[in-house]
């Protein structure tokens, strides 16, 4: 198991708009700085992330950068909705 710490996480919530309430910016393992993720609500009220992509000229769309299996793209997801939960926490009071 690999250990996945995220640091300095920033939480940007926006007018909500087909799903995307926030976006965020975070260091993995203090050694790579991560941005642009948008915060996507699902039906259940849990969150998901989406990472950039850059449409090409000719059609084709590619991925800037994303985890390369399921186990980091689930820590991660783990630790930015709680991150996100906090904030929407403190929002309130």
């Amino acid at each position: 198991m690999m250990n996945i710490e995220l640091t300095e996480i920033q939480i940007t919530p926006i007018r909500p708009r087909e799903g995307l309430v926030a976006f965020c910016n975070f260091i993995i393992n203090g050694s790579f700085f991560v941005g642009d993720i948008g915060i996507h609500t699902r039906f259940d009220g849990t969150y998901r992330l989406v990472y950039p992509s850059k449409t090409l000229l000719n059609g084709v769309t590619i991925n800037i950068f994303h985890p390369i299996n399921s186990e980091v793209g689930v820590e991660v997801e783990k630790q930015i909705q709680k991150a996100y939960e906090e904030l929407l926490s403190k929002r309130r009071v």
